[in-house]
């Protein structure tokens, strides 16, 4: 375990560099001083990819949802939610912690109909900009309220989550998480470091569907994991951006959580209506966190409204209003288990076929991790060399790190991508 403090702050430094005496110029600009900043790993292939002209290009670094067509996909659901909702409602502010509906409807998706937590009143929640906006929100809170705190990351994770806790000024820790030899779970490293960490540590664990590697413990590991964790007082936050996209069973995809209630574990999880419902540009989340006595409820509920005031003053309505007719409508919430289900089993195929093609292509590289992980992402062990390979020769574009996002693959590119991977990685 190691912290990453120290390059973020040489980050930082170098972004503001001084002049040579150590004082701005006055005639060059008061912003003369600010660097270029690196461009976003994921983001920026996007910007790569459009300027490439070639027109068998595949692009399978964002992780966004595509139909068999290779097309951005509204939900029926969604389309539906918004025709009930067009012309019904005011333009007013929400409240600073959002549409109090949208969050009732939120925590019982993430926590179940019937928790306890919820019966009993020891949930405090408010929506937040995404699971962006949510992750930042807990960041902010602990930074407040526990600053002498570390938050432990798997290493790897999505690229954003050093960023955002970084930000914060709360200190990072990594967890032994993947294991390349076998492009599998490392869990006897990730318990190691359970265990060493100190009591009362808070750990970012990812819910279902683990970015970048879509490798996730099983029940049993997350019990041991639970178990040790509440043994040593730790606190675990659940980002939780995938429910349903995982498996295509909502409450399957939210079994660590589950099974973290169980033992009694106070915990915080972040939600994304992104990827699960296709809201990416309505930037709709809850941030939640669950307490040991009701008496807490509204004291947290009240700190979480306080550091959202000045990040972003209140939240979006219309996201929180599709979300919540989706979810409050028997009929809207039955189509939507359907179609995130229907999503979820089109990313599953087009592993077994890239894994078939793959293993017909002549390889001999073993391929089962392609259908052993799950979820949007397949981390296929590729380095960054043959990654720019992929790109150069191909028109090829994921991140340097060997993810590709399924959700990019086709019937009719899926035996393109073997091919090429094929060759880069003989």
């Amino acid at each position: 375990m190691y912290s990453l403090r120290n390059a973020t702050k040489n980050a930082l430094r170098s972004a503001i560099a001084p002049s040579s005496n150590g004082v701005r110029a006055m005639s060059s600009g008061f912003w003369s001083q600010v660097a270029e900043a690196p461009k976003d790993p994921i983001l920026g292939i996007s910007e790569a990819f459009k300027a490439d002209t070639d027109p068998i290009k595949m692009n399978l670094g964002v992780g966004a949802y595509r139909d068999d067509d290779g097309k951005p996909v509204v939900l029926d659901c969604v389309r539906q939610a918004e025709q009930r909702i067009a012309g019904n409602n005011n333009m007013e502010y929400l409240p600073i912690g959002g549409f109090p509906e949208f969050c009732d409807h939120s925590i019982k998706l993430a926590y179940g109909m019937d928790a306890a937590c919820i019966k009993e009143g020891r949930v405090a929640s408010v929506q937040s900009l995404s699971g962006t906006g949510s992750c930042r929100l807990m960041a902010d809170f602990m930074h407040r309220f526990r600053p002498e705190a570390k938050i432990y990351i798997t290493k790897p994770t999505w690229s954003n989550h050093h960023n955002i806790f970084a930000d914060a000024g709360v200190q990072e820790e990594i967890m032994r998480y993947y294991k390349p030899e076998t492009k599998g779970l490392d869990f006897e490293g990730l318990m190691e470091d359970i265990k060493t960490a100190p009591k009362g540590s808070f750990f970012l664990l990812h819910a279902c569907a683990h970015n970048p590697t879509g490798v996730d413990p099983n029940a049993d590991q997350w019990k041991e994991i639970s178990s040790v964790m509440k043994e040593k007082n730790h606190f675990p936050f659940f980002d939780m951006a995938y429910q349903g996209f995982a498996s295509g069973d909502c409450v399957k995809d939210a079994q660590a959580i589950s099974i973290f209630l169980e033992d009694g574990h106070e915990l915080g999880c972040s939600q994304s209506y992104a990827k699960n419902m296709g809201l990416y540009g309505q930037r709709v989340g809850c941030f939640s966190l669950v307490m040991n006595d009701k008496n807490h409820t509204s004291p947290v509920n009240s700190q979480m409204r306080m550091i959202a005031r000045p990040m972003y003053s209140n939240p979006p309505l219309h996201g929180a209003l599709i979300v919540s007719t989706v979810l409050g409508d028997p009929e809207l919430k039955s189509l939507w288990y359907k179609e995130v289900k229907g999503m979820a089993d089109r990313i599953i195929t087009m592993r077994s076929s890239l894994r078939a093609e793959l293993e017909a292509s002549g390889s001999t590289l073993p391929w089962q991790h392609v259908t052993d992980q799950i979820g949007m992402f397949c981390f296929s062990g590729m380095t960054g060399e043959m990654v720019d390979r992929l790109k150069d020769e191909y028109h090829i574009y994921m991140t340097r790190n060997g993810r590709i996002s399924m959700a990019g693959v086709t019937s009719k590119t899926v035996k393109r991508l073997a091919g090429a991977i094929h060759d880069v990685t003989k």
